[in-house]
């Protein structure tokens, strides 16, 4: 049973992330996001600058004039969203946390895709397979995705983007337009997965995290806890020489990312918690409508 406080929720992110792939997102997620193929619709007679390659020879040979094959778009999709639901996606401490930032831009393509008729689908992953959501269309099913989203606790806390993408990859036969919205804290090497999904499916990577994620602020001693694994450790913030550490740290794990994603020829943005990622979104959409 949904309480009355998800119910809220979930009307709340409703009525915002359908107004932006409404009043926003439509034509841009259209031309981003084209159809798998071409179709046969019909024939009609040739015309000057036609490909002659589309000449239907055996229509030609009845009518003794040139006819030419037309062909349509294949318009629907299959969208696949992965979320991260560790335990890291709790954290929040400039922004919005990183879970409810997840669940809006995940809502909104959502929303975004059952507006052109595609189908949307879920696969939320710790450092297992936590639960598979088959695509369909309809509204029906977008706000239960979206009380899931904001609602669903995972068995584990960890972080296995590799078996997710494996998963995945086995378990969709067909081609399908997938985001990847996680942090991208793991401690695994997913750059083989990443690779082999990217080939079967058009992956698209967002990473969404905190700015405390990325710069340890000089707050004196502090006993932190690891989300993901329980540890408990002292850090002594005051250091410069801890600060600058954890500094290049995530600046050579934010390069490898992106190297990674680059490589596996992935389309990869990368979103604070205190940033607009309707703005973000639109870049990505714009920039993969213009190829």
């Amino acid at each position: 049973m949904l309480t009355n406080e998800l119910l809220k929720k979930i009307r709340t992110i409703e009525i915002k992330t359908r107004g932006l792939s409404q009043n926003i997102f439509a034509g841009e997620y259209h031309s981003a996001f084209k159809g798998r193929g071409m179709t046969f619709s019909e024939v009609r007679q040739y015309q000057y600058g036609d490909d002659v390659r589309d000449i239907d020879w055996n229509v030609t040979a009845r009518h003794n004039q040139p006819y030419v094959k037309v062909y349509e778009e294949e318009r629907e999709l299959t969208v696949m969203l992965l979320v991260d639901v560790s335990a890291s996606r709790l954290f929040g401490a400039v922004g919005m946390e990183k879970r409810q930032m997840i669940a809006e831009i995940a809502a909104t393509i959502a929303f975004s895709a059952i507006q052109n008729n595609d189908k949307i689908g879920v696969v939320f992953f710790s450092d297992k397979i936590e639960k598979f959501i088959q695509p369909k269309k309809g509204r029906k099913h977008i706000l239960f995705i979206i009380s899931q989203l904001l609602d669903f606790q995972p068995s584990s806390q960890g972080t296995d983007i590799a078996a997710a993408l494996k998963y995945f990859t086995d378990a969709m036969k067909k081609r399908a337009t997938t985001f990847l919205i996680s942090d991208f804290i793991d401690t695994h090497d997913f750059s083989k997965e990443l690779s082999i999904s990217g080939n079967k499916h058009d992956l698209i990577g967002i990473q969404v995290y905190d700015r405390r994620d990325a710069k340890m602020p000089p707050v004196g001693l502090l006993h932190a806890r690891d989300l993901e694994t329980g540890e408990m450790r002292w850090i002594n913030t005051s250091s410069k020489k801890v600060r600058n550490a954890y500094d290049r740290w995530w600046y050579e794990r934010q390069q490898y990312l992106s190297q990674q994603m680059a490589k596996c020829n992935i389309d990869y943005i990368s979103i604070a918690t205190d940033e607009d990622y309707v703005k973000t979104l639109i870049g990505l959409f714009k920039n993969r409508g213009v190829r």
